[in-house]
């Protein structure tokens, strides 16, 4: 079944462009039903037509829930089966959440639950990890605590600095993303009870996929 993708951005849109290339390949069974951000200037909105862009700048309005119930009622509007935060960089209130729970995805870099929140490079760095990574799991009300599906570890290497560690975390998002998608469109993946579930069966530690950065 092809699945309708929406996805969520605040950036430049590299893991959107993961995606797009990946229906493009064939690789992914999905159609792109629309791409919203907080930002109107977001490079990834230029990765899409027009009309599959939403934007509002989330400062002018009086209050989040306003923007939230706004954003709710565009994304709902193109009929998702999932919605996917791939770099968005604002917290989603309650009410979102709970419109869209158990079909809404977030890619995090790093290894949940360690790392939650910003700056995950360098506080892996400062803690002295040495593996460090990205996960993909289910969005709940609370910042990065969702049900874990999978993760992509790599190795933190001597000499690493947070912006050497961030290139090579991104070359694992891409795929781990497009994975889990995958399962997403072949139907294996849900969420049940606040655990993430796979072919019907709980997933009691997250998957481990094994990418080798370029």
């Amino acid at each position: 079944m092809t699945i309708r993708l929406a996805v969520l951005a605040s950036g430049r849109g590299s893991n959107l462009q993961s995606i797009l290339d990946a229906i493009a390949a064939r690789a992914l069974d999905a159609e792109l039903v629309g791409v919203f951000s907080d930002k109107p200037d977001a490079p990834a909105l230029q990765r899409v037509p027009e009309p599959l862009r939403w934007a509002r700048k989330a400062r002018a309005y009086p209050e989040r829930a306003a923007f939230d119930a706004e954003l709710a009622d565009a994304v709902s509007a193109v009929r998702p089966d999932w919605v996917v935060c791939a770099g968005y960089m604002r917290i989603l209130g309650d009410a979102f959440v709970q419109r869209f729970r158990g079909r809404l995805l977030n890619i995090h870099p790093s290894l949940l639950p360690r790392h939650k929140g910003l700056h995950t490079h360098a506080r892996a760095l400062q803690a002295g990890d040495g593996e460090h990574g990205a996960s993909v799991h289910f969005v709940i009300p609370e910042l990065d605590a969702g049900a874990v599906i999978a993760q992509a570890p790599l190795p933190v290497l001597a000499g690493d600095s947070a912006e050497s560690l961030a290139a090579r975390v991104l070359q694992v998002e891409h795929p781990l993303l497009l994975a889990v998608l995958q399962m997403a469109a072949a139907g294996r993946i849900a969420e049940q009870a606040g655990q993430a579930t796979l072919d019907g069966q709980p997933l009691f530690t997250p998957l481990r996929l094994e990418f080798a950065p370029a």
